[in-house]
């Protein structure tokens, strides 16, 4: 078994997180939330990074106990580098450098997108492991991409949104049914019990394997706005329907541009992360997918998590592929 144990920062949002792996085995993954964002509708960059100034240093020594393991241990510490809010970021860096220089320890700074694909290596008796090449479809609240992975440090990406987000259209049309944020997990629990063809929205035309979220949005606040003007309750009767059709809308498009991927490149092997990876309807669409191999994180997994950097950082210790303690964190850092 390999010995070597790594801790994984995650701060590039509003979750603190640190996470104890032992190869590619999770010790303890701890996450601190932070509702103060949910009376604002949406994550307030200030107070997440002093939320995260709060949090970090107790979320890190409970990670390190739960695990059972001495601070002399850790071989390593790997980070969060982008992207991300800034400022949150920013406290997330100045601890690990400051960690690994009061340890004398490497230092490894881990893309963010890089960390959700490579979750899927978590050892874990309820998780397939992908086999390599492999198709990631990564969508979260910032991104949505089609990766192909070639191996733990080798991926690119082919295709990704020309303008917002699949997680961005989950969360402003929850906002435009009046639900509290975060929205897409509410649409998801609304949605089973509303009827997915009830209501049509505009579907978008990109060219390659791009997305395209924006016009579907705009679709889905004028159908809502138009039939409120007729009837003020239009929203609270059919909220069922209104969530089974926006979500349906929304998963076909990332479906069908999986799909489109997977006869262009001839690869069946195919995988899901981030947040919107949790999706029960992406999740339930997938599985019909009989003619490709399917590969599905476990909820925890999906949601930012430092266990997700830690193994990142895992793969990267292999390949001695070191920070310097000069490495600037980037909100927009590139894949």
């Amino acid at each position: 078994m390999n010995k070597t144990i790594i801790l994984g920062i995650e701060s590039s949002c509003d979750d603190t997180s640190a996470a104890i792996l032992r190869g590619n085995n999770v010790l303890s993954n701890v996450i601190a939330n932070q509702k103060v964002h949910e009376k604002y509708g949406g994550v307030v960059p200030e107070l997440a990074s002093r939320a995260h100034q709060q949090n970090i240093i107790p979320v890190v020594e409970e990670a390190i106990s739960k695990a059972n393991i001495k601070i002399n241990e850790i071989d390593a510490i790997a980070y969060t580098n982008g992207p991300g809010l800034m400022g949150s970021l920013l406290v997330g860096s100045s601890f690990a450098k400051g960690f690994s220089l009061g340890l004398n320890i490497p230092l490894i700074s881990v893309n963010h997108m890089h960390g959700h694909i490579l979750s899927h290596f978590i050892n874990d008796d309820e998780m397939k492991k992908p086999e390599f090449p492999f198709l990631c479809l990564t969508v979260s609240g910032g991104h949505t991409q089609i990766v192909l992975v070639e191996t733990h440090l080798k991926m690119k990406i082919i295709g990704q949104t020309i303008d917002d987000a699949a997680g961005e259209a989950f969360d402003k049309s929850a906002k435009v049914l009046g639900l509290k944020y975060p929205g897409g997990p509410l649409i998801d629990k609304y949605s089973l019990d509303g009827d997915v063809h009830k209501f049509t929205f505009g579907k978008p035309k990109i060219k390659n394997l791009d997305f395209s979220f924006s016009g579907l949005k705009t679709s889905i606040m004028n159908l809502i706005n138009k039939e409120m003007m007729k009837d003020s309750e239009f929203i609270n009767q059919n909220l069922n329907h209104l969530c089974a059709s926006i979500q349906h809308s929304i998963v076909e498009i990332l479906i069908d541009k999986i799909l489109k991927a997977s006869k262009q490149t001839g690869i069946k092997n195919i995988a899901i992360a981030g947040g919107v990876s949790a999706n029960s309807y992406l999740r339930k669409r997938l599985s019909y997918m009989d003619e490709h191999n399917i590969y599905i994180p476990k909820f925890e997994y999906c949601t930012d998590n430092a266990a997700m950097i830690a193994i990142a950082g895992y793969y990267k210790y292999l390949n001695n592929d070191y920070a310097m303690l000069n490495e600037v964190a980037s909100a927009r850092l590139k894949f």
